[in-house]
């Protein structure tokens, strides 16, 4: 025990860099997303996140986006706890068997407006798990999906993208008409 107590005084710790204190681009991205929502939906934008039977590798990218570093509520984007408050379904992994009937009910008591975005890889095609006893396929195959961001896990930035994406192809669309 000594013997380790000296090392970890003499060794530096083996830990990756943090990013980088004042990234711009995050900001920047995430202020378009917020002015995007506030003029579609004439407030900030609600998302309920719904884990469809995923590994928990999109999760922990999602949950990134309410840290310290990016922290997205200070830009009104929010993540709300019942669907009858979301105006986005963010749905992870593949849609087992157990989840199917679940992700169906929370679809139904998402007012509409409603985009569903379908995050990573699994969540597309079942990716891995494709295939499997226990997963009836992505998400596509239960409900009507408006955006996938794909990636396995995507970075915290290319949901960011992502919404930006889907809120700019929503306006397009209110525009044309």
């Amino acid at each position: 025990m000594r013997k380790l107590l000296f090392e970890s005084l003499v060794r530096k710790p083996l830990t990756e860099k943090g990013p980088a204190p004042s990234d711009v681009a995050v900001d920047e991205l995430a202020r378009a997303v917020d002015e995007i929502a506030r003029r579609r939906l004439g407030r900030s934008l609600s998302i309920r996140m719904v884990d469809a039977g995923s590994c928990n590798g999109c999760e922990l990218e999602i949950h990134a986006l309410n840290n310290a570093f990016y922290d997205i509520e200070r830009f009104g984007i929010r993540f709300v706890a019942s669907p009858r408050h979301a105006d986005v379904l963010l749905v992870t992994g593949p849609v087992t068997r157990n989840m199917r009937e679940a992700l169906e009910r929370t679809y139904a008591a998402t007012p509409s407006p409603k985009w569903v975005v379908a995050v990573g890889d699994c969540a597309r095609d079942g990716g891995c798990f494709a295939g499997s006893y226990a997963v009836t396929g992505g998400v596509s195959d239960v409900v009507p999906v408006d955006l996938h961001i794909p990636g396995c896990p995507p970075s915290p930035t290319h949901l960011l993208e992502g919404l930006l994406a889907l809120l700019q192809r929503v306006e397009g669309k209110r525009g044309a008409r």
